[in-house]
């Protein structure tokens, strides 16, 4: 189940349920320590009514910046880090909030994310 949790700006942020949470803050723990890791994607976060999404693998202690593929929809999917907070903020055309892709069960590492998005300008899966 899905809980609707407060950021520390008093956002609400409903997008991870608290396995996905443990995950993703596993996977970041090891980020920094140095591990070189390739972990398999937890999430990914859709905008309804456009192109963007988010695939996810790793959270940061604070509980907010999280890790992993993000394409804006513009032809240019890379990896990189972004708030949870600001996407509970984004609306997309028809007024809706990004959400948490139903089912989503990653199929490979994160790195095989990437080159298949970068070959195909957009995340395909």
């Amino acid at each position: 189940m899905v809980q609707n949790r407060i950021s520390t700006a008093g956002v609400p942020m409903p997008f991870l349920t608290d396995d996905q949470r443990r995950a993703m803050l596993a996977n970041g723990a090891a980020r920094d320590r140095g591990e070189d890791t390739d972990p398999y994607p937890v999430v990914k976060l859709y905008a309804p009514g456009c192109d963007a999404c988010w695939v996810l693998t790793a959270l940061d202690a604070d509980g907010d910046r999280a890790f992993g593929l993000i394409d804006a929809g513009v032809g240019c999917p890379d990896l990189g880090e972004v708030s949870l907070a600001m996407l509970a903020g984004i609306r997309g055309p028809r007024g809706l909030p990004v959400a948490l892709e139903p089912g989503y069960r990653a199929r490979k590492t994160l790195s095989a994310y990437v080159v298949d998005a970068r070959r195909d300008g957009m995340v395909t899966d």
